[in-house]
């Protein structure tokens, strides 16, 4: 503030959650399409919240080349940022203020040391190019992969997704019929799958799920329930099928845990007008026990014994994955909890962006629930969305 009013500059501010009320906007301030900004923060280590800064502001149409900052860690933030086309001006570093303070005898050589050792054991590498050898779902479009899906479900989902230029599933947590068939609707023409969780929709009734999927027919899209089925196998089918919602009659595939094993595949298999699943391979949530290499394995070989039946996993970070290199590209990788202004909410949701989700992340598939459901244009949001993931789909084909 002091820095706009000196220079008699106007300043824009991207706020880390979008407030409901007033403005309700992600970035504040006077601004206009192809505006420079100066980006100013207190100091960078890896670059990554920087970038959370300067990905919403690029999106908004504002361009963004220097990040002025007080302290450089010396941590792989200006590799990082360089990699983004992202000139970092640092005041200070990390190395130059141990020199001045051990020259003053502030500090002792061997502390000296003991942080330079530390800085150097602690290096950020993302802003390095792609591994020599990286997962092979990263460099095939859509289409490619679709071709050699196991799963019907995962080859419809991929060509969807390469035909409609979209790879953005919104999730509709809404608790009536007429606000998720009226969501539905708007969002339609934007996405490549609609989620539901009908367990908090209170008036859901057969003719809900009916008009669900005619919208999706209209507007070429499926439909995911997330129930995330985590009971023994008998107990698993019965939900999936029968009780007031009758999953199996309408959604086009579902996921489910794999704490109970692999019988509750088998189990979900078995019903009648049973159409895919998702695995939960990692969740979003802050403090998840879903994590892991061994669990994520455990998620992939289950996967693998059930080709036909299990279409990809929900997930968070498939590229960086010990086993990445053996997923099938056939597979589909969903994420949740996509925003392009929130990093996270008071009961634990942990939020990226789409540019992260997908290049840094290996996601294909975005989910966005209150970006969008909880926006004033819900129509206007999903078509934002959109492009925001689709673009970094297309970049990540050019890495």
């Amino acid at each position: 503030t002091v820095m706009s009013m000196h220079h008699e500059t106007s300043m824009v501010m991207r706020r880390k959650e979008v407030k409901d009320y007033g403005t309700k906007k992600a970035i504040e301030g006077a601004y206009k399409p192809d505006d420079v900004v100066l980006v100013v923060e207190d100091l960078v280590t890896s670059g990554m919240s920087v970038w959370e800064t300067v990905e919403p502001l690029q999106h908004h149409k504002l361009a963004v080349k220097d990040v002025v900052v007080l302290i450089d860690r010396q941590q792989g933030g200006r590799a990082f940022l360089k990699s983004r086309g992202l000139v970092l001006h640092a005041a200070l570093t990390i190395t130059g203020i141990l020199d001045v303070l051990v020259a003053h005898k502030k500090v002792t050589p061997e502390v000296q040391q003991s942080v330079l050792d530390f800085i150097a054991a602690n290096q950020n590498t993302t802003g390095n190019k792609v591994a020599e050898a990286p997962p092979k779902w990263l460099a095939q479009s859509y289409g490619t992969r679709a071709k050699s899906a196991k799963c019907p479900a995962a080859a419809n989902l991929l060509e969807l997704m390469e035909r409609k230029k979209t790879n953005l599933c919104a999730s509709l947590d809404v608790t009536t019929s007429a606000e998720l068939l009226k969501l539905a609707e708007e969002v339609g023409p934007q996405v490549c799958c609609v989620k539901t969780h009908c367990d908090v929709v209170s008036d859901w009734t057969e003719a809900t799920g009916a008009e669900l999927q005619r919208l999706a027919k209209a507007h070429d899209f499926v439909v995911f329930e997330d129930r995330k089925f985590a009971d023994i196998g008998n107990t698993a089918a019965l939900q999936y099928e029968c009780g007031l919602h009758k999953i199996s009659s309408w959604s086009d595939f579902v996921n489910a845990h794999i704490t109970p094993g692999p019988f509750v595949i088998d189990a979900l298999k078995g019903v009648k007008g049973a159409g895919a699943c998702l695995l939960l391979a990692e969740m979003s949530s802050k403090g998840t026990v879903a994590t892991g290499d061994a669990y994520v394995k455990s998620a992939l070989d289950m996967a693998d014994a059930h080709p036909d039946f299990v279409m990809g996993f929900i997930d968070q970070t498939p590229k960086n994955w010990k086993c990445a290199k053996d997923v099938d590209p056939g597979y589909v990788h969903m994420t949740p909890g996509i925003s392009l202004a929130s990093k996270g909410d008071k009961v634990g949701q942990q939020y990226t962006t789409p540019h992260m989700a997908i290049v840094d992340n290996g996601a294909d598939v975005v989910i966005v629930g209150r970006g969008i459901y909880g926006a004033s244009d819900a129509k206007s949001a999903s078509a934002e969305y959109r492009e925001a993931g689709w673009k970094a789909y297309e970049a990540r084909l050019q890495m």
